[in-house]
């Protein structure tokens, strides 16, 4: 993550999150008539979730995909589905907004809290607990 700014990686995760976007689309365009919109939206979640991983780690925030981060990942993806798929009902549901905005507008409502928690989960790697009164540091490693 050296060499970017919060801003920089905010606008690359922005990047990313317009590709993930165009993914996303293209599954509810073609699955929501058949199966409805919450439905289509969180098929068309899941199916985007790969290629958000991959891009996030590479471009975002220039990390190594590991198993790790990869099985933890899905946990930015239930908060961006979360808060997307409500705003949705409610746009739907209470303001009357087409479900093919409603599903836009979700994803923009949700981006700032999924940017943190994916942030959080591919940055976070190998943190080793601080050292306890009496306990020194592992060698080769400062406070």
């Amino acid at each position: 993550m050296r060499g970017l700014s919060e801003a920089g990686r905010f606008a690359r995760f922005a990047v990313v999150g317009g590709v993930n976007t165009v993914v996303h689309y293209l599954v509810y365009l073609a699955t929501w008539l058949w199966i409805g919109y919450l439905v289509a939206h969180v098929l068309a979640t899941i199916t985007a979730m790969s290629v958000s991983y991959l891009l996030n780690c590479r471009y975002t925030f220039r990390v190594r995909p590991r198993l790790r981060t990869f099985l933890v990942y899905p946990a930015s993806n239930c908060v961006n589905l979360a808060i997307s798929a409500t705003t949705m009902w409610l746009l739907v549901e209470v303001a009357r907004v087409h479900p093919l905005l409603a599903t836009l507008l979700g994803g923009l409502v949700a981006t700032p809290a999924t940017y943190l928690v994916t942030r959080l989960i591919l940055t976070s790697r190998n943190r080793a607990p601080r050292p306890g009164p009496g306990e020194s540091l592992p060698l080769g490693r400062t406070s």
